[in-house]
């Protein structure tokens, strides 16, 4: 590869290692940091392959972070210090990476995005996305915060998207008392933010941003369990949704962006389409999880990862419309079944089936769901649409058997 100082110098801090080859393919030079105790060997070598060094850190040490960071962007004449690992370490790479000069946006745009309680007191002003919402410094506080509701259901949550703490519907004070025992166990003390419910359909939103300007690359319809604990059960993208709709969700969440003075690169900010219009429930800098990026890649053959590095150098990403579309859905099995019966080989093996995982050995014990970004496994199918699409996850779910440990009967799912 040509060493010119033209060529963009790129530090990289929890990045995919997808993210990296891709960035290494287009000229990029790349230096990566990692922090060891977060992945396996296997993955950080893959991330080794594509950089030009591989630097390892404890996140968790801000001080060691910020230096490493300051010395390798100025050894190696960096152009721009990249932060990919959603809210880990947000906080002091933000602050160096601003520090030198070398952000892709301003700090606090990025902050405020993941900071839930600083989003709804500045959201409060705006006619048409304000949410109401009062933040607490502790459970206590959100006890006392009970009151402004009036007897109306709300939902609490971290105020930090790292808060650990997942969203709670709370409808009387026995409730109330069974989310603050379960808070207390996760060992989530605060600070908190409480909001009245958003009753209606969810929906993520992926955009890309330059200068300013904002595209949104796709929406996509997120399908929970409901409340008490929202646990997400499929996404399906695009999402079907009328015209006007889906404008309102766009205006909606660009709006969002320009608020925060976000400038650059991919967010993720999920959105309840409610009678009243859309509301934001929460927003991120970032890519979506819940394989979002490889439900717009199969529908449209956008590459997310690949046009987020373009919106990270300053160059108008190349998005495409959605041709079908593609739908994942995760296994919801309850907490005494074992793992499939049936062979996954077979599933994979359908015309339509695009990706099967589960995470442990049949007849091995299932990991524990803990919230909404918990899932013990998942399948992703394609469809010519999304009643199609609907169709080929129910058939290819219709295969999968589960046993309880109390008696062995087939079930099939969903």
């Amino acid at each position: 590869m040509t060493d010119t100082l033209s060529a963009n110098r790129v530090l990289m801090v929890l990045p995919s290692h997808r993210l990296v080859r891709k960035a290494a393919e287009a000229g990029c030079r790349v230096w990566s940091v990692w922090d060891p105790a977060l992945r396996d060997r296997t993955y950080l070598d893959k991330v080794a392959q594509y950089s030009e060094q591989l630097l390892l850190a404890d996140m968790d040490d801000e001080t060691a972070l910020r230096a490493l960071i300051a010395r390798t962007a100025r050894e190696h004449q960096v152009t721009q210090v990249m932060h990919l690992g959603g809210v880990r370490a947000m906080g002091p790479v933000l602050a160096e990476a601003e520090a030198l000069g070398l952000g892709a946006n301003p700090a606090h745009a990025v902050r405020l995005l993941s900071d839930r309680g600083a989003l709804r007191e500045l959201l409060r002003t705006h006619p048409r996305l304000r949410v109401h919402a009062r933040r607490a410094a502790d459970a206590a506080g959100v006890r006392e915060a009970m009151a402004h509701f009036a007897g109306a259901p709300f939902v609490v949550k971290s105020a930090v998207a790292s808060g650990g703490c997942d969203a709670a519907f709370i409808r009387d004070t026995h409730e109330l008392g069974r989310w603050e025992r379960r808070a207390a166990a996760l060992g989530s003390c605060g600070p908190f933010v409480i909001e009245e419910y958003l009753t209606g359909p969810q929906y993520a939103v992926e955009t890309l941003s330059v200068d300013g300007m904002h595209q949104v690359v796709g929406i996509t319809a997120a399908r929970t369990t409901g409340p008490p604990r929202f646990v997400t059960t499929s996404h399906v993208h695009p999402a079907p949704l009328g015209v006007r709709d889906e404008a309102a969700i766009r205006s909606a969440v660009c709006a969002l962006l320009d608020l925060v003075a976000f400038e650059c690169g991919p967010a993720h900010t999920e959105v309840v389409q409610t009678p009243g219009g859309p509301r934001i429930l929460a927003s991120r800098a970032g890519l979506g999880g819940g394989h979002i990026p490889l439900l717009v890649e199969l529908a449209s053959g956008t590459d997310l990862e690949e046009e987020t590095f373009r919106a990270l150098t300053g160059r108008v990403p190349m998005l495409a419309s959605a041709r079908r579309t593609a739908m994942i859905g995760f296994f919801p099995f309850s907490e005494d079944r074992s793992a499939p019966l049936s062979d996954l080989g077979g599933l994979r093996a359908l015309p339509y089936v695009r990706a099967v995982e589960f995470p442990t050995r049949p007849g091995g014990p299932v990991p524990r769901t803990t919230g909404h970004t918990s899932h013990r496994g998942f399948v992703v199918v394609i469809g010519a649409g999304p009643e199609e699409a609907a169709e080929h996850l129910a058939a290819a779910c219709s295969l999968l058997r589960v046993e309880s440990e109390t008696e062995a009967e087939s079930e099939p799912w969903p």
